[in-house]
């Protein structure tokens, strides 16, 4: 399949709603209604809730704030038709020298070169994706087990959680 454009929007903004979705269960966490079932008071409230954060952080060895400064981005390879270019250069140059025409040879390996750089640049760029989805992935599970144990300590000391 060609580069163009439009595939690179489509992968930045697949990488950006991840992102989001990432993101999403800590907003989720900072906007959880608590209701004190049991009449608690407010100051027994905010007590309970610092004693339900450590012991979710303690039991699961998740940090929620750890983990949402770890959404990973892609960093795009760049430069692969270049260096493709200038290395099939050289060696159609050689090539072409010992054939009898050396401009005729750089001027194929070049082409040749370009291409090649630049499905290695796609390849690379694809797998730096995968690896930086599989990372995001992998922190949304740590904060939904934190979350769900958060939650199953505040509903222990008699708190409706929604």
């Amino acid at each position: 399949m060609p580069y163009s454009p439009s595939v690179f929007s489509f992968h930045r903004a697949t990488l950006c709603l991840l992102a989001l979705l990432v993101s999403a269960p800590v907003a989720a966490s900072a906007q959880t209604i608590i209701y004190p079932a049991k009449g608690q008071s407010s100051e027994q409230q905010q007590k309970d809730e610092g004693e339900c954060m450590v012991w979710a952080r303690n039991e699961t060895g998740v940090d929620p704030t750890a983990v949402a400064g770890q959404t990973t981005t892609t960093r795009y390879a760049t430069g692969g038709r270049v260096r493709g270019a200038a290395g099939g250069a050289a060696l159609g140059a050689i090539g072409g020298a010992i054939g009898g025409n050396a401009g005729k040879g750089a001027a194929i390996g070049a082409a040749v070169g370009a291409v090649g750089g630049g499905v290695r640049q796609r390849r690379e760029n694809r797998y730096r994706e995968a690896q930086a989805a599989g990372q995001n992935q992998a922190n949304q599970e740590d904060i939904s087990l934190y979350n769900r144990a958060y939650h199953a300590c505040l509903e222990g000391r008699g708190y409706t959680v929604k």
